[in-house]
C-alpha cells in the first residue's frame, strides 16, 4: 500500500477525531466553506497545470475526453434511475408504515 494514501487517510481521521471532540472553534468553522473552496481551486489549478506539461495526454485529450464524457453521461442517467427506484421504494415503505 503506498504511504501516500496512508497520510492522507490519517489526516482525514484526525480531522474526524477533531471535529468530533469540538476541537475546532465556531469562528474556524464558519471558515471551512472558504478554506474549502480555495484549496480545491488550488487542487484544480495544479491539476491543469501537470496535464498542460504532459505532452501524451495533450496528443490524447479528445480522445480521453470523448471516454470521459460517456462515462459521465451514463454514470449520471444510471444514478438518477437508481435514486429514483429507491425513492420510490422509501416513499413507498413510508406509506405503508402510516397506514398501520
Amino acid at each position: 500500500m503506498s504511504y501516500t494514501v496512508l497520510i492522507y487517510f490519517s489526516l482525514l481521521v484526525v480531522g474526524a477525531i477533531i471535529s468530533q471532540k469540538g476541537l475546532i472553534s465556531d469562528k474556524f468553522a464558519d471558515k471551512l466553506g472558504s478554506i474549502q473552496n480555495f484549496f480545491l481551486l488550488f487542487l484544480l489549478f495544479t491539476m491543469g497545470v501537470r496535464i498542460g506539461l504532459d505532452k501524451k495526454v495533450l496528443s490524447s485529450f479528445f480522445q480521453i475526453g470523448a471516454k470521459a464524457t460517456v462515462l459521465a453521461v451514463f454514470s449520471i442517467i444510471f444514478s438518477i434511475i437508481f435514486v429514483r427506484l429507491v425513492r420510490n421504494i422509501v416513499i413507498r415503505d413510508k406509506e405503508e408504515s402510516h397506514e398501520s
